[in-house]
């Protein structure tokens, strides 16, 4: 069964990677002042990242192009794998919410390079029509 997509928030790589951009800003909420200007700074741009990228490709009309922004969307994703890591290192999170915002963030990635197969599909199959 196939949904009809009329905006990007109704793709399911938008919609994973705004629940992880919920749940970062949650956890942000927790860390010490003093990482303000740091990692809340760099885990918040991050989090917006991933899902503005999502929405720019998807606005682009072009497969390369939006190929190329989920590229950059994904890098987000690792970028803020990084930063819970550090979190948990630094003792601002438990095991348990480290596990489960990596956890989410590994499917999040699994579904963005679904989607960019997808693209390329359809740009192969583009470029066979045409």
């Amino acid at each position: 069964m196939k949904t009809n997509i009329k905006n990007f928030t109704d793709l399911e790589v938008w919609k994973r990677c705004n629940d992880i951009k919920i749940n970062i800003y949650n956890i942000v909420k927790t860390l010490p002042e003093d990482e303000k200007y740091g990692l809340v700074s760099q885990m918040r741009r991050a989090s917006i990242s991933m899902t503005a990228n999502i929405a720019e490709g998807y606005g682009r009309f072009h497969f390369q192009e939006n190929i190329q922004f989920c590229r950059q969307s994904r890098g987000s994703l690792y970028e803020l794998k990084d930063h819970i890591r550090s979190c948990f290192q630094f003792k601002y999170i438990n095991k348990d919410m480290t596990d489960t915002t990596l956890s989410k963030i590994e499917t999040a990635v699994k579904i963005v390079n679904g989607y960019i197969r997808m693209l390329k599909r359809s740009k192969n199959s583009a470029a066979i029509i045409q």
